[in-house]
């Protein structure tokens, strides 16, 4: 059965709503909001995503997802059987739930996962590297992870769901997540107990410490929650977007290259062969000499700091007393 990937539809919506919000911004609201050199970098490394997509993804679902689906769901007497012995999925409606709950709750672990492995970091920190927030950073797409992401999805396909559905939900995935990009939608209510929402999203895309690798869902944030990187948004902390190391640049080279020559720079410290892995594929920040700290260090060492001057001032308080 064939289907029409939805980010077809996408595209031109895409485009409308990122003009909408432009002009709304430029004439009643916020005249920084969109930066002209930073939007047309975001808006070229969209174009070239979509055409990189076009070619790389059909690409690879056929080699990938329909490889995959043919290898361990062969037909047996006409059939479609998994190779587990039970008949692999069909497309009823339940089976579109289930497929799209599985598609969200690996978004959640390949988004994670490009935050904490400092080699696909260096192909999503170009999604990041803008210290602006607005519907036309949502299109700021690294061109480099296409080349990995079927391979954290091609389960789903193994187990017996076929490759045209698991790309819908990949298609509808990417439509919830284009349209969270944006500060005029606030606190939503209920709904932010159970949905990924916009106000969750600024916190995703903020480099502020407090906020730093939290919020990686896509539709659902159920699965921050259990795994302990949900963050709510904090009308106290004054949020501020882009990365730690970001290009400095317009240039879409630098945008998309910079941290790969980071990382180059960064082996070429120690000439030990287990350093030089965990600068490539250890977490961003990680360094052999404690140089540069990950996220997790930081917060420790605030933390250590946080109770030493609590301690401090625990004792300031028993002299004052005794006095």
């Amino acid at each position: 059965m064939d289907f029409t990937n939805p980010l077809v539809y996408g595209v031109p919506c895409f485009l409308g709503f990122i003009a909408l919000e432009l002009s709304y911004s430029k004439v009643f609201d916020d005249k920084s909001l969109y930066k002209w050199k930073d939007f047309f970098s975001s808006l070229s490394l969209g174009i070239g995503s979509a055409i990189l997509g076009a070619l790389i993804k059909t690409v690879s679902i056929i080699l990938v997802f329909n490889f995959a689906y043919d290898i361990f769901n062969p037909v047996v007497d006409g059939v479609r059987t998994n190779i587990m012995g039970y008949e692999s999925f069909g497309y009823a409606w339940y089976v579109w739930i289930i497929c799209m709950l599985l598609d969200d709750f690996t978004y959640y672990w390949f988004h994670r996962q490009n935050h904490m492995v400092r080699f696909l970091w260096a192909a999503h920190i170009v999604h990041h590297s803008s210290d602006n927030f607005n519907l036309g950073t949502a299109v700021r797409n690294g061109w480099f992870t296409i080349l990995y992401k079927p391979f954290f999805y091609v389960w789903i396909v193994i187990i017996g769901f076929p490759p045209e559905m698991l790309v819908v939900c990949l298609g509808i995935e990417a439509l919830w997540q284009f349209q969270l990009h944006t500060k005029y939608i606030k606190n939503l209510g209920f709904i932010e107990k159970l949905i990924n929402t916009h106000t969750m999203h600024q916190v995703h895309h903020a480099c502020n410490i407090e906020y730093m690798d939290k919020n990686h869902g896509g539709i659902l944030n159920a699965f921050d929650r259990i795994f302990g990187t949900w963050k709510e948004l904090d009308d106290d902390i004054d949020i501020q977007y882009g990365v730690s190391t970001p290009p400095n640049s317009y240039n879409l080279y630098v945008i998309l290259m910079h941290e790969y020559q980071n990382i180059w720079q960064d082996m070429k410290k120690s000439k030990s062969w287990n350093h030089k892995f965990m600068y490539a594929f250890g977490p961003p920040g990680w360094s052999h000499d404690g140089s540069t700290l990950t996220v997790k260090q930081i917060r420790k060492e605030m933390a250590k700091e946080k109770l030493e001057e609590e301690l401090k001032e625990e004792k300031k308080e028993k002299k004052l007393q005794v006095a």
